[in-house]
Protein backbone atom coordinates (compact mmCIF):
# COMPACT_ATOMS: atom_id res chain seq x y z
CA UNK A 1 0.00 0.00 0.00
CA UNK A 2 1.89 3.32 -1.05
CA UNK A 3 0.61 6.28 1.05
CA UNK A 4 0.27 8.42 -2.29
CA UNK A 5 -3.00 6.41 -2.67
CA UNK A 6 -4.48 7.07 0.01
CA UNK A 7 -4.65 10.45 0.83
CA UNK A 8 -7.05 10.88 4.01
CA UNK A 9 -4.37 8.38 5.36
CA UNK A 10 -1.87 11.01 4.93
CA UNK A 11 -3.91 14.02 6.34
CA UNK A 12 -4.58 12.15 9.35
CA UNK A 13 -0.77 10.99 9.54
CA UNK A 14 0.18 15.07 9.29
CA UNK A 15 -3.37 15.68 11.86
CA UNK A 16 -1.43 13.56 14.31
CA UNK A 17 0.53 15.11 17.97
CA UNK A 18 3.76 16.06 17.12
CA UNK A 19 4.64 13.42 20.16
CA UNK A 20 3.24 10.31 18.83
CA UNK A 21 4.39 11.34 15.29
CA UNK A 22 8.23 11.38 16.96
CA UNK A 23 7.30 7.57 18.08
CA UNK A 24 6.20 6.61 14.73
CA UNK A 25 8.93 8.08 13.14
CA UNK A 26 11.45 6.54 15.52
CA UNK A 27 10.35 3.13 14.47
CA UNK A 28 9.80 3.42 10.78
CA UNK A 29 13.75 4.78 11.27
CA UNK A 30 15.02 1.95 13.47
CA UNK A 31 13.68 -0.54 10.80
CA UNK A 32 15.84 0.53 8.00
CA UNK A 33 19.44 0.43 8.58
CA UNK A 34 20.75 2.78 5.90
CA UNK A 35 17.97 5.26 6.56
CA UNK A 36 19.17 5.54 10.05
CA UNK A 37 22.97 5.81 8.85
CA UNK A 38 22.22 8.09 6.50
CA UNK A 39 20.41 10.24 9.09
CA UNK A 40 23.43 9.94 11.54
CA UNK A 41 25.65 11.00 8.80
CA UNK A 42 23.73 14.22 7.96
CA UNK A 43 22.88 15.35 11.69
CA UNK A 44 26.04 13.84 13.29
CA UNK A 45 29.30 13.57 11.46
CA UNK A 46 30.92 16.21 9.59
CA UNK A 47 33.04 16.84 6.32
CA UNK A 48 36.20 15.42 8.29
CA UNK A 49 33.82 12.17 8.79
CA UNK A 50 33.29 11.96 5.03
CA UNK A 51 37.07 12.00 4.73
CA UNK A 52 37.45 9.14 6.73
CA UNK A 53 34.71 7.25 5.01
CA UNK A 54 36.48 7.96 1.95
CA UNK A 55 40.17 6.61 3.51
CA UNK A 56 38.40 3.51 4.83
CA UNK A 57 37.22 2.69 1.34
CA UNK A 58 40.36 3.29 -0.59
CA UNK A 59 42.54 1.69 1.76
CA UNK A 60 40.43 -1.57 1.38
CA UNK A 61 40.47 -0.99 -2.32
CA UNK A 62 44.06 -0.95 -1.86
CA UNK A 63 44.67 -3.56 0.37
CA UNK A 64 42.63 -5.94 -1.64
CA UNK A 65 43.59 -4.99 -5.26
CA UNK A 66 47.42 -4.79 -4.44
CA UNK A 67 47.12 -9.01 -3.45
CA UNK A 68 44.91 -9.64 -5.94
CA UNK A 69 47.58 -8.17 -8.52
CA UNK A 70 50.11 -10.03 -6.21
CA UNK A 71 48.51 -13.18 -6.91
CA UNK A 72 50.17 -15.49 -9.75
CA UNK A 73 47.16 -17.15 -10.66
CA UNK A 74 44.44 -14.85 -10.36
CA UNK A 75 41.58 -15.46 -12.51
CA UNK A 76 38.66 -13.36 -13.92
CA UNK A 77 36.39 -15.28 -11.54
CA UNK A 78 38.35 -13.88 -8.25
CA UNK A 79 38.59 -10.98 -9.64
CA UNK A 80 34.59 -10.48 -10.38
CA UNK A 81 33.86 -11.38 -7.27
CA UNK A 82 36.15 -8.70 -5.34
CA UNK A 83 35.29 -5.73 -7.93
CA UNK A 84 31.36 -6.82 -6.69
CA UNK A 85 32.52 -7.08 -3.40
CA UNK A 86 34.01 -3.42 -3.34
CA UNK A 87 31.39 -2.26 -5.75
CA UNK A 88 28.54 -2.99 -3.12
CA UNK A 89 30.67 -1.18 -0.20
CA UNK A 90 31.23 2.40 -2.46
CA UNK A 91 27.71 1.71 -3.27
CA UNK A 92 26.41 1.49 0.61
CA UNK A 93 28.16 4.29 1.27
CA UNK A 94 26.90 6.64 -1.29
CA UNK A 95 23.06 5.62 0.04
CA UNK A 96 24.82 6.86 3.07
CA UNK A 97 26.42 9.87 2.49
CA UNK A 98 25.11 10.94 -1.28
CA UNK A 99 28.54 12.02 -2.50
CA UNK A 100 28.33 11.94 -5.95
CA UNK A 101 32.03 12.98 -6.44
CA UNK A 102 33.67 10.54 -4.09
CA UNK A 103 31.60 7.71 -5.31
CA UNK A 104 32.81 8.52 -8.67
CA UNK A 105 36.54 9.00 -7.35
CA UNK A 106 36.56 5.42 -5.34
CA UNK A 107 34.99 3.29 -8.41
CA UNK A 108 37.48 5.43 -10.66
CA UNK A 109 39.82 3.96 -8.74
CA UNK A 110 38.68 0.48 -8.36
CA UNK A 111 38.51 -0.29 -11.82
CA UNK A 112 41.53 1.73 -12.34
CA UNK A 113 43.31 -0.79 -10.21
CA UNK A 114 41.42 -3.66 -11.03
CA UNK A 115 43.41 -6.82 -13.05
CA UNK A 116 41.64 -6.86 -16.55
CA UNK A 117 44.35 -9.77 -18.40
CA UNK A 118 45.04 -12.92 -16.84
CA UNK A 119 46.89 -15.66 -17.61
CA UNK A 120 44.66 -18.64 -15.81
CA UNK A 121 41.11 -19.58 -17.19
CA UNK A 122 38.07 -21.10 -14.44
CA UNK A 123 36.64 -23.59 -16.54
CA UNK A 124 32.75 -24.30 -16.02
CA UNK A 125 30.60 -26.06 -18.20
CA UNK A 126 27.67 -22.86 -17.05
CA UNK A 127 29.68 -20.07 -16.92
CA UNK A 128 32.02 -17.74 -19.07
CA UNK A 129 33.90 -16.01 -16.06
CA UNK A 130 35.77 -13.84 -18.64
CA UNK A 131 32.60 -12.54 -20.05
CA UNK A 132 30.79 -12.43 -17.17
CA UNK A 133 33.67 -10.10 -15.73
CA UNK A 134 33.86 -7.87 -19.14
CA UNK A 135 30.08 -7.40 -18.91
CA UNK A 136 30.04 -6.35 -15.46
CA UNK A 137 32.59 -4.10 -15.99
CA UNK A 138 31.27 -2.17 -19.06
CA UNK A 139 28.19 -1.88 -17.68
CA UNK A 140 29.54 -0.40 -14.53
CA UNK A 141 31.26 2.16 -16.50
CA UNK A 142 28.09 2.73 -18.33
CA UNK A 143 26.74 3.68 -15.46
CA UNK A 144 29.36 5.62 -14.07
CA UNK A 145 29.73 7.54 -17.40
CA UNK A 146 25.78 8.79 -17.07
CA UNK A 147 26.77 10.01 -13.39
CA UNK A 148 29.90 11.80 -14.32
CA UNK A 149 27.80 13.64 -17.62
CA UNK A 150 25.81 14.68 -14.90
CA UNK A 151 28.29 16.29 -12.68
CA UNK A 152 29.04 19.98 -13.07
CA UNK A 153 31.78 20.90 -15.76
CA UNK A 154 34.60 21.42 -13.54
CA UNK A 155 34.44 18.38 -12.03
CA UNK A 156 34.07 16.70 -14.94
CA UNK A 157 37.16 18.71 -16.04
CA UNK A 158 39.31 17.28 -12.59
CA UNK A 159 37.86 13.60 -13.50
CA UNK A 160 38.27 13.34 -17.15
CA UNK A 161 41.92 12.13 -17.06
CA UNK A 162 41.05 9.12 -14.54
CA UNK A 163 37.80 8.55 -16.61
CA UNK A 164 39.94 8.22 -19.79
CA UNK A 165 42.76 6.25 -17.86
CA UNK A 166 39.96 3.86 -16.85
CA UNK A 167 38.41 3.82 -20.87
CA UNK A 168 41.92 3.66 -21.85
CA UNK A 169 42.58 0.30 -20.00
CA UNK A 170 39.24 -1.10 -20.79
CA UNK A 171 40.47 -0.92 -24.51
CA UNK A 172 43.71 -2.14 -24.09
CA UNK A 173 42.55 -5.75 -22.46
CA UNK A 174 40.06 -8.47 -23.97
CA UNK A 175 37.48 -6.43 -22.68
CA UNK A 176 37.59 -4.02 -25.67
CA UNK A 177 35.24 -6.28 -27.67
CA UNK A 178 32.61 -6.14 -25.26
CA UNK A 179 33.17 -2.72 -24.62
CA UNK A 180 32.53 -1.87 -28.61
CA UNK A 181 29.78 -4.20 -28.68
CA UNK A 182 27.97 -2.27 -25.71
CA UNK A 183 28.85 0.91 -27.47
CA UNK A 184 31.74 2.20 -24.40
CA UNK A 185 33.27 5.39 -25.66
CA UNK A 186 36.76 5.22 -26.03
CA UNK A 187 37.41 8.61 -24.28
CA UNK A 188 35.19 11.29 -22.95
CA UNK A 189 35.61 14.90 -24.05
Amino acid sequence: MKLSEHKDLKKEILALPAKEKDKLLLRLVAKDKVLTEHLHFLLLEDESNLRDRVAFIKNEIDETLIELNATPKTSAKDSLLILRKLTKQINHFYKVTKADVEELELKLMLFKMSPMAFRYKVYSLTKNHEQLLANYVVKSLQVLLRKFEKLHEDLQFDLKDEMNQVLAKIYDSYISKTAINLGLPKQVG
